[in-house]
């Protein structure tokens, strides 16, 4: 018969350690996944016109924050947008500005969120 001994604070410590383990891997991976998502490198902006702060806007004294996810293509165009914010009057004036906006090339497309303030 074989008696095996082990203190709370044996278990204390190897539960600790196993918490440890496991938070570094946990790291581990994560640093990994974000080094190896293709495409989503900052792209530097070629051009990038403001948005026109509207008539409508100015006369109803509206302010606020437009929040736009983008697409840019591989030849640095803007491809696709999707609102996540903002009053419509200054969506629209922000949309009509990036269809404008221009990045240097790349070899994917990047997504970015891009969020523009309007105040008067």
């Amino acid at each position: 018969m074989q008696l095996s001994y082990s203190s709370t604070e044996d278990r204390v410590f190897r539960g600790r350690d196993m918490r440890l383990k496991q938070c570094i891997w946990a790291s581990v991976l994560l640093c990994a996944a974000a080094v190896g998502t293709p495409g989503q490198e900052a792209r530097k902006a070629i051009a990038k016109p403001t948005p026109r702060y509207p008539d409508i806007a100015k006369q109803l004294k509206l302010v606020g924050t437009v929040k736009v996810e983008i697409v840019i293509g591989p030849d640095g165009k803007v491809k696709n947008t999707n609102v996540v914010g903002g009053h419509p009057i200054l969506i629209d004036a922000t949309l009509v500005a990036l269809k404008e906006w221009k990045y240097e090339p790349a070899k994917t497309e990047t997504t970015a969120t891009l969020t523009f303030d309007f105040r008067p």
